[in-house]
């Protein structure tokens, strides 16, 4: 504007300086109608705007178009010149001036320069910046997520930041990241200590707790004692009291079972104080769990193969249930033991009658184990299983006959295999098995010093009178039994039977088959 000015009013300067023509210029007043009429078309075009999207800017712009447009009408006749030269001018400098104020009460209301004239762009100029702002606004919330500075030059100048803006954002996105850390960080130590259950590996822990520790804490290694010595790569720890040892950017922690050294747990050094207890904590549980899968491999050892899994799993799930006592329960008895062991044992060596036995039960166990059965005695050749007891079984009839039938069969392999091997005339004994169903009292027999989980009455009274009648190679069931066998099972009747400790006859059957 005021270098119009000057090109204008300086007299001889150019020949807009001079006095108009008496005559107006055709040519320039029809441009001024086309002046009028562009300035009138943006008028309307924004009042649609402001239709759409209501806005103080529009509503100031609109009134500068108004202002502009009689400026325009002002100097039309081009005859009262310097009257309207100054008219024009003054009109012209009120629209810019009144547009002005607007920004300002804008700037003033919303604290911030940045999107002043949005309200102006049309909608698909509008689509572009929100597209532009979102991935700025996306690319912004991610350094602050990561903790990382806001690149200044570039997210900063997006969003028209200041210094002290940009700081406050940054320290707020240390701050983010540090608390997301340490909830990651929280949650792997729970996780590591929900993974530690009964029968789980130590291999398979380790490998599992590491996984998910990774995850929270970055490059984290394990290494267990070996030959005396912990290594981890090249690297060689001994610990002193239990202390941390640092090495450039690693922190090492001792792994102990027992108070003894098992191993080192090795972090990258962390960027706040917390980092390093947190580590240590993770050390701790990783300690406990390490102890807790070799104490839950010793048991296996040491508890389950003296017991039935069943018993074993449910003692170890609830001590309680190692209580005195017990309850009534439906459940099918099978029993066996080895027709001609007495005469075998006569002929040959102590040795030779343990490999038998051996033999024979890590034949007929599987059996059992694989129906869902539980052995709850070995005496002598004899063997006793519950079917039903003490978990809850569906078809345990038809399961124990199952395990009875398998078994035989098992034993027959045994015993042909052994005939071949063998140069005197010692024959090896057979299985006979007895099976039957009914109500029996099953729980912890015995003294507070020394238990053990069983079942008595008469439905394991009979089943053991039953495998006493048995010829060897044979399954005998009770009637309780065949009833609930149901179709499907080849027995041969054997009548009614007068078994030792029964006033009345006791039906019994052959079992040969079942589907």
């Amino acid at each position: 504007m005021i270098g119009w000015g000057l090109v204008s009013l300086v007299p001889g300067l150019t020949s807009l300086s001079v006095p108009p023509p008496v005559s107006p210029v055709p040519w320039l007043a029809w441009a001024s109608v086309l002046g009028l009429l562009l300035y009138g078309a943006a008028s309307v075009m924004m009042f649609l705007l402001h239709r759409r999207r209501p806005s103080a800017m529009l509503i100031s712009l609109i009134t500068a178009y108004a202002l502009l447009a009689e400026a325009m009408i002002a100097g039309m006749s081009q005859l009262n010149w310097h009257l309207s030269w100054w008219e024009w001018h003054l009109l012209l400098t009120l629209a810019f001036l009144f547009v002005a104020y607007s920004a300002y009460v804008q700037f003033r209301r919303e604290g911030s320069s940045s999107g002043l004239f949005d309200s102006v762009t049309l909608a698909a100029t509008v689509a572009r910046i929100r597209r532009d702002y979102d991935s700025a606004l996306e690319e912004m919330v991610e350094h602050v997520r990561r903790g990382e500075p806001l690149a200044a030059a570039r997210l900063s100048g997006k969003f028209r930041l200041s210094e002290g803006q940009a700081a406050v954002l940054d320290r707020a996105g240390e701050a983010l990241a540090n608390e997301r850390e340490l909830s990651g960080r929280l949650a792997a130590l729970v996780a590591v200590s929900s993974q530690t259950r009964v029968g789980l590996p130590e291999g398979q822990l380790l490998a599992t707790a590491l996984e998910r520790v990774r995850q929270a804490y970055g490059d984290v290694k394990i290494g267990l004692v070996a030959e005396g010595k912990v290594e981890i790569g090249s690297r060689a720890y001994e610990f002193d009291g239990g202390q941390p040892v640092r090495r450039d950017d690693r922190l090492a922690f001792p792994l102990t079972v027992k108070g003894h050294l098992a191993g080192v747990l090795e972090v990258p050094v962390g960027r706040t104080p917390q980092d390093e207890a947190l580590a240590a904590t993770l050390a701790g549980q990783l300690s406990l769990s390490l102890e807790n899968a070799r104490l839950y491999q010793e048991l296996d050892t040491l508890f389950r193969q003296y017991m039935s899994p069943d018993v074993a799993n449910a003692l170890l799930a609830d001590p309680a249930q190692a209580a005195l006592g017990g309850e009534l329960k439906e459940l099918t008895a099978l029993f066996a033991d080895l027709k001609g062991f007495t005469t075998f044992s006569e002929k040959v060596t102590p040795g030779e009658i343990v490999e038998m036995l051996n033999r024979y039960h890590t034949a007929a166990v599987p059996c059992i184990l694989g129906n869902g059965g539980t052995i709850v005695q070995f005496v002598g050749d004899a063997l006793l299983a519950l079917f039903n007891a003490p978990a809850t079984q569906e078809g345990h009839a038809r399961a124990a006959c199952r395990a009875a039938l398998e078994m035989q069969r098992a034993a027959a392999e045994v015993a042909e295999e052994m005939a071949w091997k063998r140069v005197d005339d010692v024959q090896w004994p057979t299985f006979r098995v007895g099976v039957n169903t009914g109500p029996a009292l099953v729980g912890n027999i015995g003294s507070p010093e020394l238990r053990g989980f069983n079942a008595m009455g008469d439905c394991v009274n009979v089943a053991a009178r039953l495998q006493g009648v048995a010829e060897p190679g044979t399954v005998v069931i009770g009637e309780t039994t065949l009833r609930q066998l149901g179709q499907g099972a080849s027995v041969s009747p054997l009548g009614p039977l007068s078994l030792k400790g029964k006033e009345e006859l006791v039906p019994a059957y052959v079992l040969t088959g079942l589907q």
